[in-house]
């Protein structure tokens, strides 16, 4: 009977011993876990990159006649860690669309609008006075796209990463570059007794 006690106390303890505590933290708040690219990394970049693009004088020409209509094309990741550069581009169209100033068009659901409507049209389950006929959206006007780079360095004590953002709008009809800009972020990590 004590040799029973023993082993389910033993358990027991085991079994605290491997419990987790979750909490909800700020979202803005920085995070300095690791030099990786992170929360802060990303909104950091997609603040710096959106506000350059709003307050730029050659698009303050180019959105006082209107909204233009963009398509951004998926931030390319040309660092050697995996980035969900989605996220990133997401966050950028996301705050350019509440600016206010641009629309956009979504490259990603092409083929489930064109699914739909071809549902709409060549079915007999949709009413045709109520469905919607191909041919009637509206193409963009400007592209937007970029790059996210890093340079990595170690020595026996440091670890130093530079990412750097570059954006660009190109005209669709002129080809010409609208605007581009570039902003970058530096991050080091000191090597502990430990290592890494």
């Amino acid at each position: 009977m004590n040799k029973r006690l023993v082993l389910i106390s033993l358990l027991a303890l085991g079994l605290g011993g491997c419990s987790s505590q979750v909490s909800y933290g700020d979202p803005q708040q920085v995070e300095t876990v690791d030099v990786s690219f992170g929360s802060t990394d990303l909104q950091t970049i997609a603040g710096e990159m959106t506000d350059s693009m709003i307050s730029s004088p050659l698009l303050l020409d180019i959105t006082a006649k209107g909204r233009p209509i963009v398509f951004v094309d998926r931030i390319k990741n040309k660092t050697t860690e995996h980035i969900d550069t989605e996220s990133v581009t997401d966050t950028i169209s996301t705050k350019l669309l509440q600016s206010g100033k641009f629309r956009f068009v979504d490259m990603t659901t092409v083929n489930q609008v064109r699914e739909q409507l071809g549902f709409q049209n060549d079915s007999d389950l949709v009413d045709p006075s109520k469905a919607i006929a191909f041919g009637q959206q509206v193409g963009a006007e400007y592209m937007l796209y970029g790059n996210l780079s890093s340079i990595v360095k170690t020595n026996k004590k440091t670890k130093d990463v530079y990412y750097k953002m570059t954006m660009r709008l190109l005209d669709l009809k002129t080809g010409l570059v609208e605007w581009a800009d570039e902003t970058e972020i530096r991050k080091a990590e000191t090597k502990s007794t430990f290592g890494w």
